[in-house]
């Protein structure tokens, strides 16, 4: 009876150890995305594209895999898709190319991997997780990133490859504003949204999460946004795991995914209000928007956005997976 009632304290008192937990796997797509922007063909698209990356997830959470595996196996699947800016659908820089960031965490270890302005690297998400495994490095930048991804044994892509005539019109739509020196609004809001990223809690009670962007159209000098630096756009420890999505300068100004785990782990906020906080309140008073999914140590979520919508969704353990894109929509979470 001693050595039981020790054991629970000693469990109690160390935030290293992690429970057994019924896997979570939540994902977004974006915030920003417009009713009228979406056709029913692409909508359709969307929505299949976030189910698929969602049961690739889950099927690695399932066979046991850390949630590490699951982030990178969803991530893929949305970098894959021409409907999202990250991978395929990448936006276009002022100077026509596509420029690619992504980053990765593990909660349970606080290792991190990290790549910016890769322009033939088919899944950055995957490179982001070769840097944290097989260097001591954690961010890689450019053409540096590209030859580490060639020591990997990783085959690049012709930029070619990341072209899609929707991003190119939308680049050239943004020219045409510059050059005329009439700003518009709504061009003015899409240019800073677009990203994917998946947050994860597997069956050891471990924490990761993931972000992959093309980052802003018209985008100039080599720009980075929030999603591949640590704690901006992306964030894991044992409390908590965190994507953002939205205005990326203002993400990095706040560090808003560190800023809402320490709401949770130092003020003992929930998901919700820790998030809420942060991308409803914070951001917005400095001027910016966008959205970011949370996840917890025991499974609670939050999807917080304050834009027309965010392409989002989740799946637990009964392997169904939910999805949803609009603001009217409701999406019942985890631990809600």
């Amino acid at each position: 009876m001693r050595l039981r009632s020790a054991l629970l304290f000693a469990l109690c008192l160390s935030p290293t150890v992690a429970l057994a937990a019924d896997p979570v796997l939540v994902i977004h797509g974006g915030a920003g995305v417009q009713r009228k922007d979406l056709s029913p063909a692409e909508e359709k698209a969307a929505r299949d594209a976030l189910r698929l990356a969602l049961l690739q997830g889950h099927q690695a959470l399932v066979a046991g895999k850390p949630a590490l595996e699951a982030v990178t196996a969803a991530i893929t699947v949305l970098e894959d898709a021409p409907t999202f800016n990250a991978g395929k659908g990448a936006v276009f820089t002022h100077d026509g190319r596509n420029e690619l960031d992504a980053a990765l965490m593990d909660g349970a270890t606080l290792k991190a991997g990290a790549v910016a302005g890769v322009q033939r690297v088919r899944n950055p998400i995957l490179l982001a997780e070769a840097v944290m495994q097989h260097s001591p490095h954690v961010m890689m930048v450019g053409q540096g990133a590209e030859a580490f991804a060639t020591r990997q044994g990783m085959t690049l892509v012709d930029p070619a490859y990341f072209r899609t005539e929707k991003r190119w019109q939308q680049l050239q739509r943004a020219l045409k504003e510059e050059a005329s020196g009439q700003a518009h609004a709504d061009l003015e809001t899409a240019k800073h949204f677009g990203t994917v990223g998946a947050v994860a809690l597997d069956a050891e009670g471990h924490l990761a999460a993931g972000t992959s962007t093309g980052g802003m159209t018209n985008k100039r000098y080599g720009r980075v946004g929030d999603a591949p630096i640590i704690g901006a756009g992306t964030y894991a420890n044992a409390t908590c795991a965190v994507s953002g999505t939205g205005w990326g300068e203002y993400y990095i100004r706040t560090a808003a995914a560190h800023d809402i785990c320490a709401r949770m782990e130092y003020l003992k906020q929930g998901p919700e209000q820790a998030a809420r906080d942060v991308i409803n309140t914070r951001i917005p008073a400095l001027g910016g928007d966008g959205g970011a999914i949370v996840l917890s140590a025991d499974g609670r979520a939050a999807t917080p956005f304050n834009t027309q919508g965010m392409y989002r969704g989740w799946i637990g353990a009964d392997g169904v997976p939910h999805v949803a894109i609009f603001d009217d929509e409701t999406l019942p979470l985890p631990g809600q």
